[in-house]
């Protein structure tokens, strides 16, 4: 129940309450409690996993959502994603072309058991925490459709245990040579920010990707003056010479040598800012400002806006200053998360920094 409605019971009971018997007072008390504790989910809500629940990488569970007052649902699609991965355009085919598709972990209707539930598959080679999305294509006859939905966090872990940490890249990984293009994309300049591909062996056979600090790892430079580490793993070239990154996990240790070689112009990097937390409501278009991010050394910036959480939105202007979006029709109060990067134009990358929208009916 929301509080929206509770308020509204509560005030009607006390105003029944003056004109009734203490007796009968006590029993509309006793009436309101019971509706409040049987009372079903205001909006579609995921009731099964539990937000904070642990599963285990492989496992089949249950999923089961509760419809609250969205009527008209006619199918419900469930993704995976990474606690930080981008919110990816959802589709049934998951083999379309032409964009980048999330694939569909699973598609519920009413004729299943639970309806719009079901057997999910939790993915085997995950780790660390996982959003669960749930979206729910609502019929509008002629009208078209309409989606609302849910989302938890989970946590997953492996069945078996870690035997060997090994990178995906070069050993040594050579760094900014001559100035080519490096392994990860791009040119690499001093104040470049990079994440290692960092991957776990486990006794099960699966190789996973543990390079978030969520999935247990950690990470140590041996030179900060070379490769300095950044709060979620990530790393950033500092200056010219020779490092070695320790990284571990689950009691393993893995070492990587790095020789970086950049331009050793002094370059300050920039600081990326997404602006503060808002809330709005279903139908208004939204800007997302990152106007006040900056550069120490005044330098015009490149921006990268992208969707972390949430039911994915058309996001307009992703590579400006100032991006936008038209806030979707929502049942109960929503959370969509943003998140933005800055690049310098010598090369220099900014830590990320989010933004939480929240959509109000």
């Amino acid at each position: 129940m929301t509080m929206r409605r509770e308020a509204w019971l509560v005030k009607r009971e006390k105003s029944i309450s003056r004109h009734r018997s203490p007796l009968h007072a006590n029993f509309l008390t006793f009436t309101l409690l019971i509706y409040v504790l049987t009372d079903p989910s205001f909006a579609f809500t995921i009731t099964e996993p539990h937000q904070g629940s642990t599963l285990k990488a492989g496992s089949t569970i249950t999923a089961r959502v509760d419809l609250g007052k969205d009527s008209g649902i006619v199918k419900v699609r469930y993704y995976w994603y990474g606690e930080q991965d981008e919110v990816l355009v959802e589709q049934d085919d998951s083999t379309a072309t032409g964009t980048i598709v999330a694939p569909v972990a699973m598609i519920g209707s009413v004729e299943q058991e639970p309806a719009f539930g079901g057997l999910l598959y939790v993915p085997h080679d995950t780790i660390g925490p996982m959003r669960l999305l749930a979206v729910a294509e609502i019929s509008r006859g002629r009208l078209g459709t309409r989606s609302v939905f849910d989302e938890v966090i989970v946590s997953v872990t492996p069945p078996t245990a870690l035997t060997a940490i090994d990178f995906e890249t070069e050993k040594p990984l050579q760094l900014g040579r001559a100035g080519q293009s490096s392994a990860f994309g791009h040119v690499d300049s001093m104040g470049k920010v990079f994440e290692l591909p960092v991957v776990g062996d486990f006794a099960d056979g699966i190789t996973r990707r543990i390079g978030s600090p969520a999935s247990g790892t950690s990470y140590e430079s041996s030179s900060p003056e070379v490769i300095k580490v950044l709060p979620g793993g990530l790393l950033r070239i500092v200056g010219n010479g020779k490092a070695t990154i320790i990284v571990a996990n689950r009691g393993k240790q893995a070492p990587l040598d790095i020789d970086v070689n950049v331009n050793d112009e002094p370059n300050q990097p920039p600081i990326a800012d997404a602006g503060t937390n808002k809330s709005v409501k279903s139908g208004s278009r939204v800007k997302l400002s990152g106007l006040k991010s900056r550069d120490p050394e005044g330098e015009a910036l490149y921006y990268s806006w992208s969707q972390i959480r949430g039911s994915k939105v058309p996001l307009l202007d992703a590579n400006n200053s100032e991006a936008s979006f038209l806030a979707p029709a929502v049942s109960e109060a929503r959370t969509y998360r943003f998140k933005l990067r800055v690049t310098d134009k010598k090369g220099a990358d900014s830590v990320p920094a989010l933004v939480d929208v929240t959509v109000e009916p």
